[in-house]
Protein backbone atom coordinates (compact mmCIF):
# COMPACT_ATOMS: atom_id res chain seq x y z
CA UNK A 1 0.00 0.00 0.00
CA UNK A 2 1.40 3.34 -1.07
CA UNK A 3 1.50 5.99 1.62
CA UNK A 4 2.70 9.56 1.44
CA UNK A 5 2.82 11.48 4.69
CA UNK A 6 3.70 15.16 4.72
CA UNK A 7 5.05 17.12 7.66
CA UNK A 8 6.84 20.36 8.41
CA UNK A 9 4.11 22.88 7.73
CA UNK A 10 3.38 25.75 10.09
CA UNK A 11 3.01 29.47 10.48
CA UNK A 12 5.82 31.86 9.64
CA UNK A 13 6.25 35.54 8.95
CA UNK A 14 7.02 36.87 5.51
CA UNK A 15 10.66 36.36 4.65
CA UNK A 16 10.87 33.21 6.74
CA UNK A 17 11.64 29.64 5.79
CA UNK A 18 10.13 26.20 6.18
CA UNK A 19 11.17 22.71 5.16
CA UNK A 20 8.46 20.27 4.20
CA UNK A 21 9.03 16.53 4.33
CA UNK A 22 7.17 13.66 2.69
CA UNK A 23 7.76 10.16 3.97
CA UNK A 24 7.10 7.60 1.23
CA UNK A 25 6.29 3.95 1.82
CA UNK A 26 5.10 1.13 -0.40
CA UNK A 27 6.45 2.77 -3.55
CA UNK A 28 9.77 2.79 -5.35
CA UNK A 29 9.64 6.54 -5.60
CA UNK A 30 13.28 6.80 -6.67
CA UNK A 31 12.30 5.31 -10.02
CA UNK A 32 9.55 7.78 -10.71
CA UNK A 33 8.57 11.39 -10.85
CA UNK A 34 7.64 12.98 -7.52
CA UNK A 35 6.15 16.37 -6.92
CA UNK A 36 4.89 19.01 -4.53
CA UNK A 37 1.59 20.76 -5.14
CA UNK A 38 -0.32 23.41 -3.24
CA UNK A 39 -3.86 24.66 -2.98
CA UNK A 40 -4.81 28.01 -1.54
CA UNK A 41 -8.36 28.74 -0.33
CA UNK A 42 -10.66 29.39 -3.26
CA UNK A 43 -8.01 28.47 -5.82
CA UNK A 44 -7.20 25.42 -7.89
CA UNK A 45 -4.38 23.12 -6.90
CA UNK A 46 -1.14 24.00 -8.67
CA UNK A 47 2.18 22.30 -9.19
CA UNK A 48 5.08 23.73 -7.21
CA UNK A 49 8.08 21.51 -7.95
CA UNK A 50 8.96 18.10 -9.38
CA UNK A 51 11.93 15.76 -9.34
CA UNK A 52 12.32 12.69 -11.54
CA UNK A 53 14.32 9.46 -11.57
CA UNK A 54 17.37 11.24 -13.00
CA UNK A 55 17.23 13.87 -10.28
CA UNK A 56 16.14 16.52 -12.76
CA UNK A 57 13.97 19.18 -11.17
CA UNK A 58 11.26 21.55 -12.31
CA UNK A 59 9.67 24.53 -10.61
CA UNK A 60 6.71 26.83 -10.98
CA UNK A 61 7.75 30.31 -12.03
CA UNK A 62 6.38 31.76 -8.81
CA UNK A 63 8.79 29.75 -6.65
CA UNK A 64 11.94 29.60 -8.77
CA UNK A 65 14.97 30.72 -6.84
CA UNK A 66 13.12 30.42 -3.52
CA UNK A 67 12.08 26.75 -3.26
CA UNK A 68 14.23 23.65 -3.65
CA UNK A 69 12.98 20.09 -4.08
CA UNK A 70 15.20 17.21 -3.03
CA UNK A 71 15.07 13.60 -1.90
CA UNK A 72 16.93 11.42 0.56
CA UNK A 73 16.90 7.83 -0.62
CA UNK A 74 18.19 6.50 2.68
CA UNK A 75 15.23 8.03 4.48
CA UNK A 76 12.61 7.36 1.77
CA UNK A 77 11.79 11.01 1.92
CA UNK A 78 11.04 13.90 -0.38
CA UNK A 79 11.66 17.48 0.75
CA UNK A 80 10.69 21.00 -0.18
CA UNK A 81 12.93 23.75 1.19
CA UNK A 82 11.04 27.04 1.09
CA UNK A 83 12.83 30.35 1.59
CA UNK A 84 11.78 33.98 1.32
CA UNK A 85 8.20 33.01 1.95
CA UNK A 86 5.46 35.53 1.26
CA UNK A 87 1.73 35.56 2.04
CA UNK A 88 0.96 34.32 -1.49
CA UNK A 89 2.66 31.04 -0.53
CA UNK A 90 -0.05 30.35 2.03
CA UNK A 91 -1.70 27.06 1.07
CA UNK A 92 -2.11 23.40 1.83
CA UNK A 93 0.92 21.62 0.42
CA UNK A 94 0.69 18.09 -0.96
CA UNK A 95 3.26 15.50 -1.89
CA UNK A 96 2.45 13.32 -4.92
CA UNK A 97 3.88 10.35 -6.79
CA UNK A 98 3.59 9.63 -10.49
CA UNK A 99 4.00 6.47 -12.57
CA UNK A 100 6.34 8.06 -15.11
CA UNK A 101 10.09 8.13 -14.77
CA UNK A 102 10.89 11.45 -16.34
CA UNK A 103 9.11 14.71 -15.80
CA UNK A 104 9.33 18.46 -15.54
CA UNK A 105 6.18 19.96 -14.08
CA UNK A 106 3.82 17.53 -15.83
CA UNK A 107 0.00 17.77 -15.62
CA UNK A 108 -1.56 16.87 -12.32
CA UNK A 109 -3.28 13.90 -13.97
CA UNK A 110 0.09 12.14 -14.19
CA UNK A 111 0.24 11.77 -10.40
CA UNK A 112 -1.42 8.68 -8.97
CA UNK A 113 -0.78 8.90 -5.26
CA UNK A 114 -1.27 11.84 -2.91
CA UNK A 115 -0.60 12.68 0.68
CA UNK A 116 -3.14 14.39 2.90
CA UNK A 117 -1.31 17.68 2.98
CA UNK A 118 0.40 20.00 5.42
CA UNK A 119 -0.69 23.59 5.96
CA UNK A 120 1.68 26.51 5.38
CA UNK A 121 0.58 29.95 6.54
CA UNK A 122 2.68 33.04 5.88
CA UNK A 123 1.75 36.29 7.60
CA UNK A 124 2.79 39.75 6.49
Amino acid sequence: QVQLVESGGGSVQAGGSLRLSCLVSGYSYRRYCMGWFRQAPGKEREGVATIDSRGDTGYAESVKGRFTISQDNAKNSLYLEMNSLNPEDTAMYYCAAAAVRYCSMPPESVFLYWGQGTQVTVSS
